[in-house]
């Protein structure tokens, strides 16, 4: 992680957040976005990328939004084009949390069809927030090619993202639910269930459209 040379606070900090143990880096974490100060954000963003415990990196997610979007989000969409993927998926995860959509144009087709599960995941996410509203059509019928993809939580995240596309995605869903594979329909059906009745679960309607499928109709 680069570090000022000076023993400032913000060296200090940086320090801690790559200290070995993990309540050092969340207590670290906590007092960082406690006192934003511009000179966090790039240690703030760089320890997101390499951080291995999952609530240390909810806390740095929560520091950088304590931070200004004008400081924030410039180093954040510069992450999107790292080789690691957890630097991709937490700063996706980020703009998520910010909610500035001045980063929708960072949320490119490649980010939403990332070989890696975690990173397209986010990107699912984010874009669903972010998207302008003259924008959210398209976007669905970018997410319905990614039906049938992965397993449970990845087909979970692809389905509410589309169901919080609201009225924009009825059209690529409808098409989704005649594709010739079995388990695009299936995973686009299970996601129309979920969208009509959200207190039916996706383990139900996933396993309903199946039963829909199998049975060669359309429920």
């Amino acid at each position: 992680m680069t570090m000022p040379q000076e023993d400032t606070a913000a060296t200090r900090a940086f320090r801690a957040l790559a200290h070995a143990d993990t309540s050092v880096r969340l207590q670290a974490a906590l007092a960082v976005g406690s006192t934003p100060d511009p000179g966090f954000v790039g240690g703030l963003v760089e320890r997101c990328a390499v951080e291995p415990e999952f609530y240390v990196r909810e806390m740095l997610t929560w520091a950088l939004t304590r931070h200004a979007p004008s400081a924030t989000v410039p180093a954040l969409v510069g992450e999107l084009r790292s080789d690691r993927a957890q630097a991709r998926s937490q700063a996706l995860h980020t703009l998520s949390k910010i909610g500035d959509r001045g980063a929708w144009p960072a949320i490119t087709p490649d980010l939403l069809a990332d070989a890696d599960d975690e990173v397209a995941r986010a990107a699912w996410r984010t874009a669903a927030a972010l998207a302008p509203d003259g924008e959210r059509a398209a976007l669905a019928v970018r997410l319905a090619r990614q039906f049938g993809r992965g397993g449970r939580e990845t087909q979970l995240s692809l389905s509410r993202a589309l169901i919080a596309l609201g009225e924009a995605m009825p059209a690529a869903l409808e098409a989704a639910t005649t594709a010739p594979d079995p388990r695009v329909r299936a995973h686009a059906l299970a996601t129309e269930r979920l969208w009509h009745d959200p207190e039916a679960g996706f383990e139900f309607a996933v396993e309903e459209a199946k039963r829909v499928v199998a049975l060669g109709g359309e429920g």
